[in-house]
């Protein structure tokens, strides 16, 4: 008896996109013997492990494994760990993130709401028995306490689960709104924030984020399938209402605090804290309309600021990862908008120029600074969709990564764990070296005398290989992909659009695993065409700020752009072109088909922005401002407004909503009344509900038959079926 194969579609959602199985989530330990990362048993397993690498013998040892932990029982997730995940598009299962102590000899993490602890050079984990349930657990640097967040409240304990106490803890006419240590909303949702207290050098105090959501106007998330359960009451900071109250306190390990002063009221986001031995507390604190912001040095003694640096821009800043922090000599290293350029500069003087754009800031030592980056306007080639690792400073520039592809990594102690996707091999993989023994061959590898050491990879491979174009369209030079199908000999095809198409969601990577949706699209008999028109990140500021107030507009014009232009160079049928997308995807899908109808002939609009007055306050208020200040510029970027669909021309072109009725981020209101407006305008569509699922998709069978609903409804409306 044979087994039918599964398709691409159930594979890749069992997989969660052939992802599970993949080792990620490194910390190298200061002396440079050992490796920490997460990796799931299997490229079908959810459930991540904790494992240790020896680097000196290249051998791979389990430090803590949550079947064994929790005795075989189910995870049951509180809902606060829910709502992080959620927040960080977290869908694997087991130990999901953890925390160590400075020499990376104790790490701490949660599952089921419960602590754990894992002695790293011994392989050995245990409960520790605390209040609960545990958010976020984190080692002192010095590993005898760990913090953590439970009841909104932050807790300490002691590493053999000794003197568990509060140290900080909502006022009780406040439980409801106030937490200790978790970042609100908007920092986890748009700021990349994900933590609300970080601890001391010397592990004798913390830095405490109070965050009290009593001004956010509250929403309904309700489950229409299960009338008997009642609706969840969420927090959601639109734009132009009130985001929570956000404050920083140093606490001491007796409880004893000292509020961190600002000027809260001009400079009211809390965006970066940084702590080390080399300086002073590091704040990057935003204005609201992120035009400009402070970097400030904490007095942790009497909660006094000073100004280290203030930046401004006509459109806005973007924050990055990694940054602000102390270089060792006690300069200011930052990322910075100079010169049409984004470059690095450690104190006051850029140490790169418009060759590189500065994408993040990965270690700082003694000798360099670790960036990632792209290619720059300056650059000699043009290297479309890579990014790679270079070390950087003042006497120029080293790229450490060099076969084409996407590159990150992460150091210390002369150690360097190099994480590479290219075009031509599935998945990632990933190296780790120690400095000296880099190759000075271009074979992209990162080692050299000593062989660099591999960290093995369990993830499924996909059996597919995408066939894809990278190149650039038109006078503006869009980056683009052009995926073909597999068997593709001649003629010209339909096409299918699949953007992202928005700020922060660069598409169009060097990287084979980008494209195997795309590839599996193509095969059902399309030209896939992903293209990152401005807006998009990895150029320049001015391609990624040109959106500032005119969102809609510039968007659906360079995919206009794109497809007219590559038209001319690969088989495309210009009668007929659909176009798909997901969250600003899906937005840009709806402004297709609503805007361009001669361009577009349909669209699926998945999980969708209609109104922009309905989206969150740091990301919105960022491109469009004040909604109460210029309702006319919202008005203009939306799908619909209180009077009905917004710029819709005729004809009217095929269009399937799909939304999740639990997203808690993009809210389904958004399509419901985007599908109010159409009926209202007699035009007709189709609406697919998910009943219990999120602005994420992870269900198995819900991920499958999307795609394949989503292949009928577009060869439906094109005329292939």
């Amino acid at each position: 008896m044979t087994t039918e194969p599964l398709s691409f579609p159930r594979r890749q959602a069992r997989t969660l996109r052939f992802t599970l199985g993949a080792p990620r989530a490194f910390t190298v330990a200061p002396d440079g013997s050992r490796v920490t990362f997460l990796r799931s048993s299997s490229g079908t397993d959810r459930a991540n492990q904790l494992w240790v690498l020896d680097v000196a013998t290249g051998k791979e040892r389990q430090a803590a494994d949550p079947g064994a932990l929790l005795g075989g029982s189910s995870e049951r997730l509180p809902a606060a760990e829910r709502a992080r995940r959620e927040r960080s598009r977290e869908g694997g299962a087991g130990i999901v993130g953890y925390a160590t102590d400075a020499a990376v000899e104790l790490a701490a993490f949660a599952l089921s709401g419960r602590l754990f602890t894992a002695e790293l050079r011994a392989g050995t984990a245990r409960e520790l028995g605390v209040r609960g349930p545990v958010l976020d657990p984190r080692p002192s640097p010095d590993g005898r306490l760990v913090a953590y967040v439970a009841g909104g409240a932050l807790r300490v304990v002691g590493a053999e689960g000794e003197d568990d106490r509060a140290l900080a803890e909502p006022e009780p006419d406040r439980s409801d709104t106030v937490t200790y240590g978790l970042a609100e909303f908007v920092a986890a949702e748009e700021m990349d924030r994900s933590r609300g207290f970080w601890w001391s050098p010397e592990s004798d105090r913390l830095l405490v984020a109070r965050a009290d959501d009593a001004p956010v106007r509250r929403w309904w998330i309700s489950d229409p399938a299960h009338p008997e359960r009642e609706p969840q009451q969420v927090a959601y900071p639109a734009a132009g209402t009130d985001n929570a109250d956000v404050r920083l306190f140093v606490v001491g390990l007796d409880g004893g605090r000292t509020e961190v002063v600002w000027d809260r009221a001009r400079y009211p986001y809390l965006a970066r804290v940084h702590w080390s031995a080399a300086g002073a507390p590091l704040l990057l604190v935003q204005a609201r309309d992120q035009a400009s912001q402070l970097y400030l040095a904490v007095d942790p003694d009497t909660g006094a600021t000073r100004m280290v640096h203030a930046d401004e821009d006509p459109q806005w800043l973007d924050l990055f990862p990694g940054v602000p922090s102390w270089s060792p000599s006690g300069q200011l290293v930052r990322i910075a908008d100079e010169g049409g350029a984004r470059v690095l500069a450690v104190g006051e003087r850029p140490l790169t120029g418009p060759q590189l754009h500065v994408r993040a800031v990965l270690d700082v030592s003694d000798d360099d600074v670790l960036v990632s980056a792209s290619a720059g306007t300056a650059a000699a080639a043009v290297e479309t969709g890579e990014i790679h690792v270079y070390r950087v400073n003042d006497l120029g520039v080293e790229r450490i990564s060099q076969e084409p592809g996407v590159h990150s990594a992460v150091r210390a102690g002369g150690v360097t764990v190099l994480v590479s996707a290219v075009p031509d091999r599935p998945g990632a993989q990933v190296q780790v070296v120690r400095d000296g023994d880099r190759r000075e061959s271009g074979s992209g590898r990162a080692g050299g005398g000593t062989a660099a050491v591999t960290v093995a990879s369990y993830a499924e491979h996909p059996r597919m290989s995408p066939r894809v174009h990278l190149t650039e369209a038109g006078e503006r030079r869009v980056p683009c992909a052009v995926v073909l199908p597999t068997d593709y000999t001649d003629g010209p095809l339909p096409v299918l659009m699949d953007p992202y198409g928005g700020p922060h969601g660069q598409r169009v990577l060097a990287a084979h695993n980008a494209y195997l949706t795309p590839q599996w699209f193509a095969d059902q008999g399309f030209a896939v065409v992903v293209a990152d028109g401005r807006g998009m990140p990895g150029r320049s500021p001015a391609w990624e700020k040109a959106v500032k107030d005119d969102l809609a507009a510039v968007v659906l014009d360079d995919q206009v752009h794109a497809l007219q232009a590559l038209a001319e160079r690969f088989p495309l049928d210009l009668t007929r072109v659909a176009i798909r997308g997901w969250s600003f995807g899906g937005y840009l899908a709806g402004l297709a088909v609503l805007r361009r109808p001669d361009v577009f002939h349909a669209g699926v609009v998945g999980a969708p922005v209609t109104d922009q007055r309905l989206y969150d306050t740091h990301y919105t208020e960022r491109y469009l401002g004040d909604p109460n200040r210029q309702p006319e510029v919202y008005a203009a970027n939306s799908l619909i407004d209180d009077n009905g669909l917004v710029g819709a021309v005729e004809p009217a072109r095929p269009m399937m909503i799909v939304h999740g009725l639990a997203d808690d981020n993009v809210v389904v209101a958004h399509s419901l009344r985007l599908s109010s407006a159409l009926l209202a305008a007699g035009r007709p569509h189709e609406v697919l509900p998910l009943s219990g699922v999120t602005h994420m998709t992870p269900q198995e069978q819900v991920a499958e038959n999307l795609l394949l609903l989503q292949v009928d409804f577009l060869k439906r409306s094109l005329g292939l079926s």
